[in-house]
């Protein structure tokens, strides 16, 4: 089952309470893993979400949307805000997709940076299998670590 990848329209009321119910789904897991039941996604309305000036692309399988990867690009920089995947898709390359169609799309960026909780170790490894490096850790409300992984141009 292949992968379509596309911008998604959040002006679409049904894309996006799609979105909210796939964050909310991922981000969980991800509470459960950091040991942060409050991260602030896992709140969000979709209102709040529609305004967040990030660019999102999604995922779909046979139609569903199964991920999503927002950011934002300032100049030559990407900043990777959020990259959920439901978790029934986890391990299915989901992630993977999602972020080399964000390179392809954004291929003339030079420096790109993510944050994730320190303890989401599958996350972490995603992200250091692709260049990054952590360059700061720090508590953030909730006391959940949290750390930010930057990269410069190439993988």
């Amino acid at each position: 089952m292949s992968l379509e990848i596309a911008a998604l329209d959040l002006g679409d009321d049904a894309t996006l309470e799609t979105l909210v119910a796939l964050q909310r789904a991922s981000y969980t897991v991800e509470a459960e893993l950091i040991g942060a039941p409050s991260l602030p996604p896992l709140r969000e309305t979709p209102e709040q979400l529609r305004g967040s000036g990030e660019t999102f692309l999604g995922a779909r399988r046979e139609g569903a949307l199964v991920g999503a990867v927002s950011y934002k690009r300032a100049d030559a920089t990407v900043d990777i805000h959020r990259l959920v995947v439901d978790p029934a898709a986890f391990r299915g390359g989901v992630a993977t997709a999602l972020l080399d169609a964000l390179e392809d799309r954004e291929g003339g960026a030079r420096h790109w940076i993510v944050g994730t909780g320190a303890a989401n170790l599958p996350a972490r490894t995603l992200y250091e299998r692709r260049g990054f490096a952590p360059v700061e850790e720090r508590i953030v409300p909730g006391g959940v670590r949290w750390v930010r992984m930057e990269r410069t141009a190439g993988r």
